[in-house]
């Protein structure tokens, strides 16, 4: 039996984890008493003890848990921004650039970033297809539940006395820094990081992301797109989906509770908008670790997981 421990189950992607694979007569989770959640000493001899560990983490508590579990056999799925750009580390989304192998032999993955999953899935194919040219600056926005900003989000958008600011969406990332930018442009092959505006909504859970397109940015048609898509991603937790249920428009929780993700080709053959939806919490994060550690067990890679 294949021993899990997630370093960092308290948090939200931890949390999601551990309800996804907690059922699995396939896996024996190793757990830490409350009181050791933090002490360096036990997160090591559990990291040790097991034979694939996630790390739910802050950058800095994730690096540590790296040194801690050095000389282990342990296999590592690293769920923070740490290593996402890092040598030796295989950035973990399955369904582009031939990962999957590269995936199934590694001991140290990078789970990729909840606004970047969406971003790479549009634009990555485009690029390696020479349909888009490396040199463009492309534009992105992203609408992400409250989920994303972790515990302390989550509290300020449930407590009742709340700021009347929080009633409507909200943009940040105003420095055009944000932390997952570096991985958008790495992974697709961009020179340059896009124009990212990230924002945040009153719901929980669900993120949907746009790459706008003008005709003179493209080599090729809209439905070039749509077949790159479809060949794209035969296989794996996206798809390309034509779905016209919700008519005119395209809601960004359409996705919450599921660890599956959508590509969608809209707009006209002057102006092209790529939209990717799924949730912040699942294929942006927890659903992407348990596919990256059902590819290093050889099963099937939806097992456990919410899928459409």
């Amino acid at each position: 039996m294949t021993k899990i421990f997630i370093d960092g189950s308290a948090g939200t992607t931890g949390l999601r984890i551990y309800e996804r694979i907690g059922h699995r007569a396939d896996l024996e989770l190793i757990r830490l008493p409350e009181e050791l959640r933090k002490d360096p000493a036990a997160r090591k001899e559990a990291l040790f003890a097991s034979d694939i560990a996630f790390l739910c983490l802050p950058d800095a508590a994730a690096i540590e848990a790296v040194a801690l579990a050095e000389g282990a056999g342990t296999k590592i799925i690293d769920t923070s921004t740490a290593h996402r750009c890092a040598p030796g580390w295989v950035y973990g989304f399955a369904e582009i650039g031939g990962r999957r192998d590269a995936i199934a032999s590694s001991s140290r993955i990078a789970n990729p970033g909840c606004h970047a999953s969406g971003f790479i899935a549009l634009v990555a194919p485009l690029v390696s297809a020479g349909m888009i040219d490396a040199d463009t600056v492309l534009s992105c926005f992203s609408l992400t539940g409250y989920s994303g900003g972790g515990k302390s989000m989550i509290a300020d958008y449930e407590n009742p006395d709340r700021d009347t600011l929080l009633d409507a969406p909200r943009q940040y990332g105003l420095t055009q820094k944000h932390k997952h930018l570096p991985e958008m442009a790495a992974v697709t092959g961009m020179k340059h990081d896009p124009l990212f505006c990230p924002i945040v909504g009153d719901f929980y859970a669900g993120m949907e992301v746009t790459v706008p397109l003008a005709k003179s940015m493209l080599r090729g048609t809209p439905d070039d797109i749509r077949a790159l898509y479809r060949e794209t991603y035969a296989n794996g937790l996206v798809r390309y989906s034509e779905d016209t249920a919700e008519g005119a428009f395209l809601s960004a929780n359409a996705f919450a509770g599921r660890d599956d993700m959508e590509v969608r080709v809209e707009g006209n053959d002057d102006r092209i908008l790529l939209v990717a939806r799924y949730d912040n919490l699942g294929k942006g994060a927890s659903g992407a670790a348990i596919q990256n550690m059902n590819i290093l067990l050889g099963c099937e890679e939806a097992e456990g997981l919410v899928v459409g």
